[in-house]
């Protein structure tokens, strides 16, 4: 059956103390594994999480889509949220202009990393940072603190939300899949460019993409980073297939993922059928840009 846009399915059920309730995680790493979008539905007490003072304990859904998701060694998957502000709900957004670069693995360990956007002096410097006061609010469990007083704030915790539930579109099809050197092994290049002429939607699982975020002498774990694209370019007589990616969040890979200081950063991604990756990456500490160029093996997805 042909699979729809709409055919979003929970894969996989968590309890509050994130014991599975139903699904399997096996299912859920084989979506990500094939390309599928990923949301994680959640529910809690307003006075629980968004205004401790408040009275209303009114019971509030929660979905957040991840833009970016992650497959480490063929056996575990995770989702970062890379297009979200802050909010103060319900109608205001948060203090300070950042990204809230929100991680989410499948176990339901979560993280935030929060570039801010507003050009305020940093006070501090990198590193291990005091554990934040969460004294009223007792399900947040924080695991540690990095870079406190500097642009790029970022931590490790769980929220113990009353249900998790995790959710696919697995509606994508592999094109083509080949080396870093652009050696096919699966597909072909033509196959790419008939989507595009079809108008169809075009995402990127880019291998080995984190390697250099790796901190010490041991090698990085095998991961893919999924990400859609925007532009797509096809050359006709060179057969070269280009594209331009949304934003994306690099992070060392990791089984769980976490975020460390000097451990991540953000940007875009420019590849190509033949392994060239073209990288704008931001140092979140600084906002300043950096260009590199590496080559990775690459598989190609439409829709």
């Amino acid at each position: 059956m042909t699979k729809l846009a709409t055919d979003w399915q929970e894969l996989l059920t968590l309890s509050t103390r994130r014991q599975r309730l139903a699904g399997d995680e096996k299912e859920l790493i084989g979506a990500v594994s094939r390309g599928a979008d990923f949301r994680v539905g959640t529910t809690f007490r307003h006075n629980q999480h968004i205004d401790t003072r408040s009275t209303s304990d009114e019971l509030i859904r929660e979905t957040m889509q991840f833009q970016v998701t992650y497959l480490v060694e063929d056996r575990w998957a995770a989702g970062v949220c890379t297009m979200r502000q802050p909010v103060s709900l319900p109608n205001e957004f948060g203090p300070r202009p950042s990204m809230s670069f929100f991680l989410y693995n499948q176990d339901a360990q979560q993280a935030i990393a929060r570039p801010y956007l507003d050009g305020s002096p940093a006070t501090g410097c990198p590193g291990v940072s005091p554990l934040d006061d969460f004294s009223d609010m007792p399900r947040y469990h924080q695991f540690d603190n990095w870079d406190a007083q500097t642009n790029a704030p970022s931590h490790n915790f769980v929220y113990d939300f009353d249900v998790y539930h995790f959710h696919t579109r697995d509606n994508w099809t592999e094109a083509l899949a080949h080396s870093a050197e652009g050696d096919v092994l699966r597909g072909s290049v033509d196959e790419l460019s008939r989507a595009i002429e079809r108008g169809q939607d075009v995402k990127v699982a880019v291998g080995g993409l984190c390697d250099d975020l790796v901190d010490g002498a041991t090698p990085a774990m095998p991961h893919e980073v999924f990400v859609q694209t925007t532009a797509c370019y096809y050359y006709i007589d060179q057969k070269l297939f280009i594209a331009a990616t949304h934003p994306l969040v690099r992070i060392a890979p990791a089984i769980p993922m976490t975020y460390r200081s000097g451990g991540w950063d953000f940007g875009w991604l420019i590849v190509r059928s033949d392994g060239y990756v073209s990288r704008l990456l931001y140092n979140p500490y600084t906002l300043t840009p950096q260009r590199s160029q590496v080559k990775c093996p690459l598989r190609w997805f439409v829709r």
